[in-house]
């Protein structure tokens, strides 16, 4: 057994970004301005997206997106719950009414077939569809095809959440890559300290020029001037106010941290996709773990490893095998207490935990387990050893 815990998800940050951000204390320069617009720059070429907005979190750039929009009371947004809050969060922030959709059992992100027939109901009902809001659950992308068929039959937005999903593609394309036809779509992705690429905090929208023009105003007060046009060489004092906006915007503290990150971004997701190799074959060959899928039309980012206890084989329950790991110093966590499960919206809305029963399930029996780019080898063979230490102690 290890000496020390192993953390389940620490900060990949060393000498590099705090030389970075050092820098921009030095510069003088602390809020949005030329580091940001950089990161922005940069960021857009890697996820080979038409505009982004460098935003401080996922959850500002969902609330934006809607808002640009127009979403609000009388329209329904369709998501799933095997996510956060937030994703939920910002549509209720509009007084839009969220619309969840039971998952696949085997990626765990939102079904097409479940979601044609959610959205074809709600038109019977004389509800105002307005966007789909699949979520990339883990890092693994939804099946897009079928969403964006739907969107198009229907005349409804694409907004995605890919607040694991970076540097994930999708038969091919980068998430983020936002091209399509007839659809109008926007990706969110976020930089929080758990994530692949950390800002600290921090995210990005990725969408259409004229899209991403509207979102900006609404990032920042919904003024046509930004802070670095105001105050930096050559800039005016004048603002107008066009929108009831947010203060939503990224800091160049933040995007040197950024900056530095997405060039260590696919070193990152090498060593992601290592462990995560290692841990399936390691746990494949137990009949009591179902470890997670990556289909073959998909390149999984690997942002958690979330592996699932067949529960029927085991004499322990989910938070009983949690508590094995941690005597083991083992750290891990649990991804995502579904949405119909929090108080909130099962009073608002009279969901019954046992109404998704996919995501019911998947919950009761998830254990995210660590995978992160500074293990080491080491490290990984005792994540195995210990789970396969508690699975030995407790077949049924």
């Amino acid at each position: 057994m290890r000496d020390a815990p192993l953390p389940f998800s620490p900060p990949q940050i060393d000498e590099e970004e705090i030389d970075a951000v050092v820098s921009a204390l030095r510069s003088g320069w602390l809020t949005t301005g030329p580091r940001t617009q950089r990161f922005a720059t940069e960021f857009q070429e890697f996820i080979a997206a038409p505009a982004v907005l460098p935003i401080n979190s996922c959850t500002a750039a969902l609330h934006v997106a809607l808002a640009a929009w127009g979403i609000g009371p009388g329209d329904t947004v369709f998501t799933t719950p095997m996510t956060f809050t937030s994703t939920v969060h910002v549509i209720e922030h509009l007084g839009a009414r969220p619309t969840l959709v039971d998952v696949e059992a085997d990626t765990l992100n939102i079904d097409p077939v479940l979601l044609d027939k959610a959205v074809t109901e709600s038109l019977e009902h004389g509800e105002r569809p307005r966007v789909l809001l699949p979520v990339h659950f883990a890092g693994h992308p939804a099946d897009l095809d079928p969403i964006l068929e739907i969107a198009a039959s229907h005349g409804l937005h694409v907004l995605e959440d890919a607040a694991h999903s970076l540097p994930a593609r999708y038969r091919g394309r980068p998430i983020g890559d936002v091209a399509h036809p007839t659809v109008e779509r926007a990706v969110a992705f976020s930089f929080y300290a758990t994530k692949n690429l950390t800002t600290a905090e921090g995210g990005m929208l990725a969408g259409a020029p004229d899209f991403i023009d509207e979102a900006k105003l609404w990032s920042l007060h919904g003024m046509g001037r930004d802070a670095w046009k105001r105050y930096g060489a050559g800039g005016s004092w004048f603002y107008e106010v066009t929108r009831p906006g947010f203060k939503y915007n990224m800091t160049d503290l933040q995007a040197a941290l950024g900056l530095v990150q997405l060039g260590k971004l696919m070193t990152f997701d090498d060593r992601r996709t290592a462990i995560a190799g290692q841990y399936t074959a390691a746990f494949g060959e137990l009949a009591q773990l179902l470890p997670p899928t990556s289909r073959p039309e998909v390149e999984h980012a690997w942002h958690l490893y979330p592996l699932r206890l067949r529960l029927d084989r085991l004499s322990i329950g989910r938070d009983r095998f949690i508590d094995e790991l941690t005597a083991r110093n083992i750290g891990t966590s649990v991804h995502f207490i579904p949405i119909h499960h929090h108080r909130y919206y099962a009073e608002k809305y009279g969901f019954d935990p046992e109404l998704f029963p996919v995501a019911t399930a998947a919950f009761r029996s998830e254990v995210s387990l660590p995978i992160y780019p500074s293990m080491t080898d080491v490290d990984v063979r005792d994540v195995i050893e210990a789970v396969h230490d508690v699975v030995s102690a407790n077949r049924a």
